[in-house]
């Protein structure tokens, strides 16, 4: 099935639901399926068809949703850009997928000249919230071709998270999204039509989350910032049942000083993922909005769930007092193959560490455009995700940390996230993060860099005595630094990359 498949499921036997809700105004099934075909039809008659390339510029809104529905109707392959990203990053993505038509929104105008000078191959620019807009679609055709299913069509170009060097065309087919629906629905089956929050960017994983629903008349609430107190809200005004978020907007959550005066029973799935979750946090988090937090693992070259922790797989870590199982990110999911390997790709047995690899359909077509990246990381045969990790005797899976992100002190491997974990759990602290700088006795030293909760503070000391008694004086941190606010990519993760570049300057070594 084709990705504008499913949405076509929820219209044919929802049509009169709400699809689309910007928190004041909704759209229902029947009006915005109606919206696709004619953007579709508009793209036809531009020109564009199979293999050719567009792109929405938006922050999170319901228009922008149903162009990228428009898009892949007309068979065009859908170039995600995040609204949150650098200009200049984006115009690098716009490029780097041979972008032809772009869609945007009104407060992104005043890009345009530099679009336009930038971005020559795009020759299509299409404003999705004036009235101009109305009018182009009025004058598109009612109904779109209905084209062939091709499994090995690329849906979207997903970019590669860009956190250590230029971000990569991730090639996600049909194939792909159908097998990633299906492990969705074995692992969170759909118990009624959902009501989804798109608080993180739909460009991401908030995006995809939201596709297994659609043949469900899923409708989805849209919020254009990431407004801790207005999440809140959300949840309880609209009985939210699914919403997806990376650590650190829970941690804003739990931070928030309404956050025990609002009702969450509606939720089903608080789904996070993208980064590694402090397990204190999570404890709490599980007593504030109940056992309904579910943990995925994946990323855009193997979308999204590789490994499923569900909700009862946290109550069960709970209740048997079971703090480790917390720290893991669940079980292989259906359709996947998941191993460790070490770095001659040899498979390793359980308990063993070594580079998460996996195989199935889940995993992407490739780069656009790179055959040597694609090569590399699938060498062997498996997909390289990058990251560090052990699977235990019962088969849970637990990153460990970033295969580059791994520091060297003194001829001893530290692993960030273990020290992370720690610093975490005082009550001061409201996230860190954990890098290695240079050091002429040690090579690396270990360094935290931290964030405090508003109003709150701790000595450097404290927080290196407690890493001592927990880890060991090898793992502790030689020095703390802190900071207001740690640097984020526009989907949450912590940009270790930038963090250690200071410390790298002059010598040899620059990650």
């Amino acid at each position: 099935m084709r990705l504008i498949d499913y949405f076509d499921r929820g219209a044919d036997l929802y049509p009169e639901r709400h699809c689309l809700h910007d928190g004041t105004q909704g759209w229902t099934y029947r009006e915005v399926r109606g919206q696709t075909h004619r953007v579709a039809n508009g793209l036809l008659a531009m020109g564009l068809g199979r293999g050719s390339k567009a792109a929405v510029y938006s922050p999170n809104h319901a228009m922008a949703y149903a162009c990228l529905l428009g898009i892949v109707r007309a068979g065009v392959t859908w170039a995600p850009v995040n609204a949150r990203n650098a200009l200049e990053e984006n115009l690098y993505i716009l490029n780097n997928t041979d972008v032809e038509v772009l869609f945007y929104h009104s407060s992104f105008e005043a890009y345009l000249p530099r679009i336009r000078e930038a971005c020559p191959r795009i020759t299509g620019f299409i404003c999705i919230d004036t009235p101009s807009f109305d009018g182009w679609l009025a004058a598109q055709k009612e109904l779109a071709p209905d084209l062939p299913d091709a499994p090995d069509d690329v849906a979207f170009l997903a970019s590669s998270g860009g956190t250590t060097g230029r971000p990569k065309g991730v090639q996600i087919t049909n194939g792909n999204i159908e097998t990633m629906n299906s492990i969705f629905w074995a692992c969170m089956p759909v118990k009624s039509p959902p009501v989804h929050l798109m608080v993180a960017p739909m460009t991401h994983a908030a995006g995809v989350c939201s596709f297994p629903l659609l043949p469900f008349g899923g409708t989805n609430i849209f919020m254009g910032t990431a407004d801790p107190g207005g999440i809140l809200a959300a949840i309880e005004k609209h009985k939210v049942t699914h919403v997806y978020m990376p650590p650190t907007l829970i941690y804003m959550l739990l931070a928030h000083p309404d956050v025990a005066k609002y009702d969450y029973s509606s939720l089903q799935h608080l789904v996070y993922a993208s980064a590694p979750m402090s397990v204190d946090k999570l404890i709490e988090a599980v007593k504030v909005f109940g056992p309904v937090l579910t943990q995925t693992y994946g990323q855009a070259e193997a979308c999204m769930i590789c490994t499923f922790f569900s909700p009862a797989d946290h109550v069960a870590a709970l209740e048997s007092n079971n703090r480790h199982r917390l720290a893991s990110c669940g079980k292989v999911s259906p359709l996947v193959r998941l191993e460790v390997m070490d770095d001659h790709g040899k498979l390793l047995p359980r308990g063993q560490r070594g580079e998460i690899v996996v195989r199935g359909n889940l995993v992407m077509k490739g780069y656009y455009n790179n055959v040597e990246a694609t090569a590399e990381a699938s060498a062997f045969g498996w997909h390289h995700t990058g990251d560090i990790g052990v699977i235990d005797e019962d088969g849970f899976v637990y990153i460990v940390d970033r295969k580059k992100d791994m520091i060297i002190s003194g001829g001893f491997n530290v692993f960030p996230g273990e020290v992370e974990q720690v610093l975490w759990s005082h009550p001061a602290v409201q996230d860190c993060a954990v890098i290695g700088v240079p050091d002429e006795k040690w090579g690396e030293a270990v360094k935290a860099v931290v964030e405090l909760k508003p109003g709150m503070t701790v000595e450097a000391d404290e927080l290196i005595r407690l890493a001592k008694e927990k880890l060991g004086g090898v793992k502790a941190p030689k020095t703390v630094d802190f900071v207001a606010t740690l640097p984020r990519s526009p989907v949450g993760k912590v940009l270790k990359k930038t963090l250690r570049e200071p410390y790298w300057v002059g010598h040899e070594r620059k990650i």
